[in-house]
């Protein structure tokens, strides 16, 4: 069983049966849609998909105060060494590698990757995401911030996710017009949706999502309440 609680915008907390608690892309303070009261005990693991500052924003504050294993892209661990984060785990899109008890294979995103560095913005790597491979053989793909891109199809063909986690707001990310596309080069039989909401910008939406992959067989999306673990 692996429990998934959605810490707003592209932010998620996964907690393990061992205990442990992976978090994807920590933007905690100043985040609009962190839950209120929210309390992060222990960190195990944190993944960064990319630089921007609402995916990477707590990566070092929580580092420091936790000693996680820290993973992301070569460029991206770089510059949290620099920042004094210890206990990195660089990695390249292509490679897997074993966090704890999970596995994680990074694999392709078409986004950016500029990390916000006082007042200029330095070079970051390239923006990625991340297929988990759990203890009971289930895989997840966590998509980050990308639009759709063909070789999703190798990602299924290779990992054959069940479940993934897919940005659906628009504008900085792919809609629901996209993300629909991507759900159809996945294959995965429940799609959580990301991205979305946080600001008026950002406006696709799960029931959009939805209708537009209704004659897609055996997949469904699956909104999350910020802040309400689900099981799965």
């Amino acid at each position: 069983m692996l429990e998934i609680t959605w810490l707003g915008h592209g932010t998620f907390q996964f907690r393990l049966e061992s205990g442990e608690v992976i978090l994807f892309d920590p933007w905690v303070e100043g985040n609009p849609s962190y839950p209120k009261g929210h309390k992060l005990s222990r960190l195990d693991a944190v993944l960064i998909t990319h630089g921007h500052f609402d995916h990477i924003h707590d990566a070092v504050p929580l580092a420091k105060k936790f000693a996680p294993k820290v993973v992301a892209i070569f460029e991206t661990c770089a510059w949290l060494e620099s920042k004094g984060v210890r206990n990195t785990m660089p990695m390249n899109k292509g490679g897997s590698q074993q966090v704890g008890s999970v596995r994680v294979s990074m694999t392709h995103a078409v986004h950016s990757c500029g990390i916000q560095d006082g007042d200029r913005i330095v070079y970051g790597g390239e923006a990625s995401g991340y297929v988990v491979e759990l203890p009971d053989q289930r895989a997840v793909y966590f998509a980050g911030d990308t639009n759709v891109f063909s070789d999703m199809q190798l990602i299924a063909e290779l990992y054959r996710p069940e479940l993934a986690f897919l940005p659906i707001g628009d504008l900085f990310t792919m809609g629901p017009r996209e993300a629909a596309a991507a759900c159809r080069l996945l294959q995965a039989k429940k799609i959580i949706p990301m991205h979305f909401g946080t600001f008026p910008p950002l406006t696709g939406t799960p029931a959009k999502l939805a209708e537009l992959i209704r004659d897609l067989p055996g997949a469904a999306v699956w909104p999350l309440d910020i802040g309400k673990p689900v099981a799965w």
